[in-house]
């Protein structure tokens, strides 16, 4: 592979964490908030279902971040990402902007899904904890 010393894949991985960390930190800092909305949508639990929420995103997006059993942790997300943008990215059930806004950010998580797709795929690249733990001889 040509490009496997890359930096371009760290670049993406960085990119890609920002989302997930952040949201993470939001949902530590703004938990009751959060916690009604989860429970607006009928979620069982919504205080367990929310740390759930909180621990995926944040040690999912710093394993991410570091490149750290990334192809394990990339199926993790992508599939957390399924129901979350599902249930709370309802577009086709909204009107005006709530339905513009949602649909916005529905299609984000598609895009988002395709990245984590590839880095389930691909992994982490060169500049990675994964990489450096991976140790060939000549």
């Amino acid at each position: 592979m040509a490009s496997s010393g890359s930096i371009v894949p760290l670049i993406g991985r960085i990119l890609m964490s920002v989302v997930f960390i952040l949201g993470g930190i939001g949902k530590i800092t703004g938990f009751s908030f959060e916690e009604s909305m989860v429970a607006g949508k009928h979620v069982p639990l919504p205080a367990v279902a929310l740390a759930i929420a909180l621990i995926i995103e944040l040690l999912g997006g710093i394993a991410i971040l570091i490149g750290l059993w990334t192809r394990a942790v990339a199926w993790i997300v992508f599939l957390y990402l399924i129901p979350t943008t599902l249930l709370f990215h309802n577009f086709w059930a909204m009107t005006g902007a709530d339905r513009m806004d949602n649909m916005i950010h529905f299609e984000k998580n598609l895009a988002i899904m395709g990245g984590l797709l590839i880095l389930a795929t691909l992994g982490a690249g060169a500049y990675s904890v994964d990489a450096s733990r991976t140790t060939t001889t000549a």
